[in-house]
């Protein structure tokens, strides 16, 4: 028996297996154009990586119909086990974040289908730096929240680093819309999600603004999350 050709075959499945595997999954370039440094974070894949001015993290999804999300967090401090804390976006004090963050953040949600790719900019767990998420297929349109809405913040939302949703200061119903009774009609802006809105009418604000700004693309395509997309 010859060990080496069993060797080659060994290599040319493993190449097989890892050229099928990145053919069926979508590369997210995140890009941090904020002055400061940043420490992203995504879920349910990818844990979390410190992103120093104008660097970049590259990020390999399945393209599975399941809900990801990615998001910024600030004012970080970790420990050489991975644990620590941060002002905004904190994820159970952990570096590799296994669940969402704490509020307040700016959040990039995305569904990878095998027809249509779904994806939003989403203040409904607050704000903490501008974001802009769009699909590197130019014929989709991108989506953002690139207004300073920490300088907008209403002082009872206001945190340092960052601004809190009403939902979570609040936390009633009014805010919230978690009851399952609620409809659009039932459950309209406030005026403080108008405030939002306004600021940054391409993201969704609210429990119920998600039709209006939830965006798609052919499946197949590559993703570009930038953090402070242009000056403040």
């Amino acid at each position: 028996m010859n060990p080496f050709k069993n060797l080659s075959i060994s290599f040319f499945y493993f190449f097989f297996i890892l050229f099928i595997a990145f053919a069926h999954a979508a590369r997210f370039d995140i890009t941090n154009n904020c002055n400061f440094t940043i420490w992203a974070a995504a879920v349910p894949v990818g844990g979390g990586r410190q992103i120093n001015k104008a660097g970049i993290w590259s990020l390999e999804v399945s393209r599975k119909s399941r809900l990801f999300g990615i998001w910024a967090r600030t004012g970080c401090s970790f420990d050489g086990s991975g644990r620590g804390s941060c002002q905004t976006g904190d994820c159970d004090g952990l570096l590799h974040c296994k669940n969402y963050g704490k509020p307040p953040f700016t959040l990039a949600e995305f569904t990878l289908n095998l027809d249509l790719d779904f994806f939003d900019v989403s203040v409904g767990f607050g704000f903490n730096v501008p974001m802009a998420f769009s699909p590197t297929n130019s014929e989709c349109t991108g989506t953002d929240c690139t207004s300073d809405l920490n300088g907008l913040c209403p002082k009872e939302l206001k945190v340092p680093s960052g601004c809190n949703s009403p939902c979570t200061v609040f936390k009633t119903d009014k805010y919230c819309c978690t009851s399952s009774s609620n409809t659009p009609q039932s459950c309209p802006l406030t005026n403080y999600s108008i405030i939002l809105k306004g600021a940054c009418p391409g993201a969704v604000s609210y429990s119920y603004d998600s039709k209006l700004n939830t965006y798609s693309c052919p499946s197949g395509n590559n993703y570009k999350v930038v953090f402070c997309p242009g000056p403040l």
